[in-house]
């Protein structure tokens, strides 16, 4: 295996069939010990969060597989918290795709002149760029168009996959009495086709989930998840 890239919270390595393998780490974004998935920075190192990571993304990976949605997943390795995937090309340097059910996080920061905590949003679907220097900003529709990241087509195809893949997440959690805030997806185009996929992680890191009003740490999410199966 060749390391290729060193991020956040994985380590990606190229195989000798083509494919890659991701490294999940126990490392989790946020600012001084508080996780936060919407932070660019690492905050803190929790015991066991890479493989309880790789553990509810295998989990979420493989209902939509079962649904029939693209997604980069081959297989995972639980043990070794490894998980094998597709080639995928990212969109410019790389984007993040919010979906939004209610108002929190930066959402709040930013547009709290007209909204209240926990006011609740129509799958509201948001993409930033990924630029730790400017701190992931906003872009449109318009403006990824214009600077050819992606084309108007794809941006349908992408807001679409989001909605889609952020209600099947929000379902899976209302089984267990848990509400799904907001979750971050990443895309990428896979395949001689480069049809739009689902790459990275659906992980507790990646989404804010609440039950009975108090927020679920991710490695708790997890747990509450799988173990209920």
């Amino acid at each position: 295996m060749k390391l290729i890239y060193t991020g956040k919270t994985k380590n990606v390595y190229a195989l000798e069939d083509g494919n890659y393998l991701l490294k999940f780490k126990d490392d989790m974004t946020g600012e001084g010990g508080v996780f936060d998935p919407g932070a660019n920075t690492v905050g803190l190192t929790m015991e066991g969060a890479g493989q309880a990571g790789l553990r509810l993304t295998k989990y979420f990976f493989e209902i939509l597989k079962d649904k029939g949605i693209p997604t980069h997943y081959v297989d995972a390795n639980l043990d070794e918290a490894t998980m094998t995937v597709l080639p995928a090309e990212v969109f410019g340097e790389g984007l993040e795709v919010i979906c939004r059910f209610k108002a929190v996080g930066s959402f709040l920061r930013r547009y709290g002149k007209y909204v209240k905590e926990g006011q609740a949003l129509d799958s509201f679907v948001e993409v930033t760029l990924k630029d730790d220097e400017r701190g992931d900003p906003p872009i449109s529709e318009d403006a990824l168009a214009m600077l050819n990241i992606l084309s108007r087509e794809e941006y349908a195809t992408l807001k679409q996959l989001t909605v889609e893949i952020a209600n099947i997440v929000k379902n899976e959690l209302a089984k267990r009495d848990i509400k799904l805030y907001d979750i971050k997806f990443e895309f990428g185009r896979v395949g001689k086709d480069k049809h739009i996929a689902l790459i990275d992680e659906i992980s507790g890191g990646n989404m804010r989930a609440y039950k009975n009003g108090e927020p679920i740490k991710p490695l708790d999410l997890e747990k509450m998840i799988i173990d209920a199966q």
